[in-house]
């Protein structure tokens, strides 16, 4: 009888199947390696065994002895994997010593080495998911895939399938093949965990899998040469996968520039590169072109590697001449000028970007329809903005004279509507964008005309946009593209001016310093902003009635930077809608391209609470676990409770409201505010003056009561009650545990600011218990909180107080503390447990009769 031995499998299907189908001279293999596997189960003579396995490589092919054609391929469709399963289950340290240095494992390897590429892929990775870990059947499975892939093993796995195509196809094997290939990393990273081989690290193996789509490649074109049949179907597949991976940069990093050479001469290897990306699957068409356009290194070399592919494919076209250009705006400008040019060097291509007849078409009208929208300039980010001028001008670069003298008129008006709109805008930055395009394209326009001059600073944009519109020929070399490209390689610098040329100032109290009328500082205008139209509300109520019901942009944009001062000045008409103005803040969404708007909202928040902190604090902890809110509302009513129990308790504060907001409606907002004259006259007198002895100059603290005192329970008490109580959608205690997080910290700095309060000390009480509930939470950010929170406690709480109501407590979370600051995984709790527990540590003779843990 002859032993299984993990063979029954193939004994009783796959060797059943061959007595039905098999004629009885290809049935020998059978025979054959039933024989074998009985040598193999049975035998522990090391040279038998040698003997067998040296006997079964002859249906390889490549012995001097070598099969029939047919029994070679009956052993590789129906035997071959089945027998692979039989070596991983001998694999044994006992069993490769049956033989010396290592001559065993190095047979047992040639099989895996030498056999069908495909299969034995995935045998190796089915035996390295299901090995016990660890194990030395994993280590050595893992080490054996390695080398598997040193040896260019992983090209004949894709070159098998890419031969396939006068043969029967098996879609299943070809699926499982794909995801094995692509997803290699991650499963033999979650796999191994800290064992994984650099080998398998994405950043090594992806340039790999490059270079094996390379070698194929070329096998591909020395096929054709040679009148053979070939498809890339199964190479586009893996392409398209590893781009959706994001793996972009690591594959076509070596594709491309490899590319780009192969192709330069050779229209065979221009005709595979197409149908390479013809072939990519739809879903994964956006992701393959975005990495072409990122990696190519100019127009002409994205037109040899691309070829027509967006007049060949709807979702090519989409991608290229909708979603880079209107959707997505984070091209580079190299990657901008190849998507355009590319666009522009084919007569095909050129249609869906240029013009057709008298009328502008496709992607030049488009551009220019977004650019001339009033409403996307008050709604669209400054940076799309940019983004489409920089486009419509690469575009005009590429325009001909003819085409420039058939739609000058179209063009000049679609333009200057924008033009006019942007000038119109209250935002600097948007009128200075208006006045660059309208001078650079009107030169381009009308190159014959008197030049369009405005005034603004120059600067590296300004620059760039105008070296955008210099006239491009038909057809860039890659020399040729090379320096206007890295004309425009990055995006524009930030840039440090720092100014030497000025006089340099002499000694302290010299004559020229006393007797000088000349050292008059320029004011700095630095941070001046356009005044404000007259539009700004005077009152509160009128901010309210701007900032809910009006659909004046103007109006709406300055009462909010209205707000903030009117409040302070005005904390009467304050109270009467304060929480009717806390809920409209609250809620209030950007609708216009607002400089600030998160900082102006927040500090209007600050503002009425602090000037009606009970009402106001109390709405706010209601709606933090109200129904129907973002967690970013969330956590900006956390901010906005932790800045105003900051402003009430800061000492001094009382009957001195900070006037953060704008004086007036004419007032410049964020901008420097100007000295009186009193104070420039009373600082050159003392510039001037001097003095032989000075005494102190330093001011006495500021002192009085902390009117967070009356109002912290407001604050704290609430956000306490329903932590544990999940909604449907914010759940604390579940997914969303960075709210949770920022509830401990802000709880914590509540605690602080309540320092000598007379609610310090059941705040204290709650507050523990709250983090004893959740001492053993799983996220670190909500651990530091919680540490954060104890320290807050143990500062804030007199130590009478400690001792007489809070003893229980602090002996569970000494003890608590000292587990955390050794056993923690992250380095901040450690740190944090640490400080917590050298405050308890000054409290060590009060707490004598409590031994350490």
């Amino acid at each position: 009888m002859l032993p299984v031995d993990g063979f029954g499998f193939w004994e009783g299907r796959e060797l059943g199947k061959v007595n039905h189908r098999m004629d009885p001279e290809v049935s020998a293999v059978r025979l054959t390696i039933l024989e074998a596997v009985h040598i193999l189960s049975s035998s522990e003579d090391g040279g038998r065994i040698f003997c067998t396995l040296e006997s079964l490589k002859r249906y390889f092919g490549e012995t001097e002895n070598p099969a029939l054609p047919e029994e070679q391929e009956e052993f590789a469709r129906i035997h071959f994997s089945t027998f692979l399963r039989f070596l991983v289950g001998k694999l044994s340290p006992d069993w490769l010593e049956l033989l010396p240095d290592g001559q065993m494992e190095e047979l047992w390897a040639s099989f895996f080495l030498e056999g069908p590429a495909d299969q034995a892929f995935l045998v190796l990775m089915e035996s390295i998911e299901g090995a016990a870990s660890p194990s030395f059947r994993l280590m050595k499975m893992v080490q054996l895939l390695a080398r598997f892939l040193s040896v260019g093993r992983m090209a004949a796995v894709m070159e098998g399938q890419c031969r396939q195509q006068a043969g029967p196809a098996f879609p299943l094997l070809q699926e499982t093949l794909l995801t094995k290939v692509v997803g290699l990393p991650d499963r033999l990273g979650n796999r191994l965990q800290r064992e994984n081989l650099a080998t398998f690290f994405p950043q090594n193996y992806f340039p790999l899998l490059g270079e094996e789509v390379l070698r194929v490649l070329q096998v591909v074109v020395d096929s054709l040469r040679g009148g053979l049949d070939c498809s890339v179907s199964f190479l586009s597949q893996v392409l398209g996968k590893a781009c959706v991976h994001g793996r972009q940069k690591e594959v076509l990093g070596v594709l491309v520039p490899r590319l780009t050479v192969l192709t330069q001469g050779s229209c065979l290897w221009q005709r595979v590169c197409w149908c390479l990306v013809e072939r990519v699957p739809n879903w994964a068409m956006e992701a393959v072109l975005k990495g072409f356009v990122e990696a190519a290194p100019g127009p002409e070399v994205l037109s040899r590697l691309l070829g027509n592919l967006v007049t060949k494919n709807k979702k090519a076209q989409f991608v290229m001449t909708r979603k880079l250009l209107f959707l997505q705006y984070s091209c580079t400008m190299p990657m901008l000028q190849s998507l355009l040019g590319y666009l522009a060097m084919d007569s095909q291509r050129r249609s869906l970007l240029m013009q057709a007849g008298p009328t502008t078409h496709q992607v030049l009208k488009e551009l220019l329809e977004t650019w001339g929208s009033s409403s996307a300039i008050r709604h669209v980010p400054l940076v799309q903005q940019r983004y489409v001028s920089k486009a419509i001008l690469i575009c005009l670069a590429h325009l001909g004279e003819a085409e420039l003298q058939d739609s000058r008129d179209e063009l000049l008006a679609s333009l200057m509507e924008g033009v006019k709109s942007r000038l119109d805008s209250s935002l600097p930055p948007v009128r200075r964008l208006g006045m660059i395009v309208a001078e650079v394209a009107s030169a381009r326009i009308h190159p014959e005309g008197p030049p369009l001059k405005f005034q603004y600073e120059e600067d590296e944009l300004t620059r760039e946009m105008l070296a955008l519109a210099m006239p491009r020929p038909a057809a860039d070399g890659p020399s040729e593209a090379g320096p206007s490209f890295a004309l425009v390689s990055g995006e524009t610098p930030d840039r440090e001016t720092v100014d030497c040329s000025g006089p340099q100032a002499g000694p302290e109290g010299s004559d020229s310093e006393l007797d000088s009328d000349d050292e008059f500082v320029p004011y700095d205008m630095s941070v001046d902003r356009e005044r404000r139209s007259s539009k700004a509300p005077s009152y509160v109520r009128g901010c309210l009635e701007a900032l809910t019901g009006s659909e004046d942009w103007e109006r709406w944009e300055a009462a909010l930077w209205a707000l903030e001062g009117l409040i302070f000045r005005s904390p009467a008409a304050t109270q009467e809608v304060s929480v009717e103005l806390a809920k409209v803040l609250l809620h209030l969404e950007e609708k216009t391209a607002v400089a600030g708007f998160d900082g102006l909202r927040q500090r209007a928040l600050v503002a009425v609470t602090v000037t009606d902190p009970a009402p106001v604090a109390e709405y706010l902890t209601t709606q933090f676990y109200a129904l129907n809110y973002s967690l970013r509302q969330r956590m900006d009513i956390l901010d906005v409770l932790t800045l105003a129990a900051q402003e009430l308790s800061r000492p001094g504060r009382l009957g001195k409201a900070p006037q953060r907001g704008s004086p007036d409606p004419g007032s410049q907002p964020g901008g420097a505010v100007v000295p009186a004259w009193r104070a420039v006259v009373e600082e050159r007198i003392k510039r001037k003056t001097r003095r032989f002895s000075k005494g102190s100059a330093g001011q006495a603290p500021a002192v009085g009561p902390n009117e967070f005192n009356l109002v912290a329970g407001y604050f704290f008490f609430p956000l306490l009650q329903h932590f544990d109580r999940p909604l449907v959608t914010f759940d604390l205690l579940g997914d969303d545990q960075l709210v949770l997080g920022r509830l401990a910290h802000t709880l914590g700095a509540l605690m602080y600011l309540a320092v000598n309060t007379m609610v310090a000390m059941p705040m204290g009480k709650a507050l523990l218990e709250f983090v004893w509930a959740l001492r053993f939470h799983g996220d670190a950010y909500v651990r530091r909180g919680l540490l954060s929170a104890v320290s807050a406690v143990l500062l804030s709480v007199p130590t009478e107080q400690l001792l007489a109501d809070l003893l229980d407590e602090l002996l569970e979370a000494r003890s608590w503390l000292g587990d955390v600051a050794e056993k923690d995984p992250d380095e901040d709790c450690r740190l944090l447990a640490v400080k917590a527990l050298l405050l308890l540590e000054k409290l060590r003779d009060k707490l004598l009769p409590l031994s350490s843990p």
